[in-house]
């Protein structure tokens, strides 16, 4: 099996950070500060769609371009937090034989200065975040991504492993399965109501992912 990791929110543990950086942009906006919860329940994917849902109003490009600059710096200046157990999980993926890499819509520079300073690249056969234009959604990313690996048409061998309904709409969308964890940016209620495979820990999404994928490898006659 290859894993694909998602960065922010999963292997990365910043909610935190993510509700600091963007109330740090909300009054340029006219919008004011949001706790924990309602961050995670209004998150969505595109992100300009998720200011429009804060705000009550579509925001302009020049306004994304600028609170998206601010959001990033913000950021930039956090401390980076693995979560707990994502390490030693890691490792025993790596033990087992699996494959693993490191996919995120977050800027490319920045991904590999973090994975760099967390010490974790060397779990990956690939790290790849974005290179063109931020506010998209992982879909096309990840086809990308998978035929860079020689994985194209090899779903069944490919588990996401991820924060965000996105998340599973783009494995889904290139034949890969997806389960979400409850720990991340997106409120677990909302990953509920998708009706995505849904795990509290990276440990049980992993677990999870391993009986699924062997299951559609070898699927049981009728």
């Amino acid at each position: 099996m290859h894993v694909v990791w998602d960065w922010n929110g999963t292997v990365k543990d910043d909610l935190d950070d993510h509700v600091q950086a963007l109330n740090a942009t909300l009054p340029a906006l006219g919008g004011t500060p949001v706790d924990r919860e309602t961050y995670r329940a209004k998150h969505t994917v595109p992100i300009p769609n998720f200011y429009a849902r804060l705000l009550g109003r579509t925001i302009t490009e020049q306004e994304w371009i600028s609170s998206d600059n601010a959001f990033l710096d913000h950021l930039r200046v956090q401390p980076v937090r693995v979560r707990a157990g994502a390490v030693e999980l890691m490792a025993a993926l790596r033990e087992a034989g699996h494959t693993q890499s490191l996919l995120s819509l977050c800027p490319h520079t920045t991904l590999v200065r973090e994975v760099e300073e967390a010490g974790i690249g060397h779990f990956f056969e690939r790290v790849e975040g974005r290179t063109g234009a931020s506010g998209g959604t992982k879909a096309a990313p990840l086809a990308a991504h998978l035929d860079a690996l020689g994985l194209t048409g090899q779903g069944h061998r490919v588990l996401l492993v991820g924060d965000a309904v996105d998340d599973a709409d783009a494995a889904h969308a290139n034949g890969a399965l997806a389960v979400l964890h409850t720990g991340g940016l997106h409120h677990p209620a909302k990953l509920a109501a998708a009706g995505h495979p849904l795990t509290d820990t990276l440990a049980e999404a992993v677990a999870l992912g391993l009986r699924l994928t062997a299951r559609s490898a070898h699927p049981v006659a009728a």
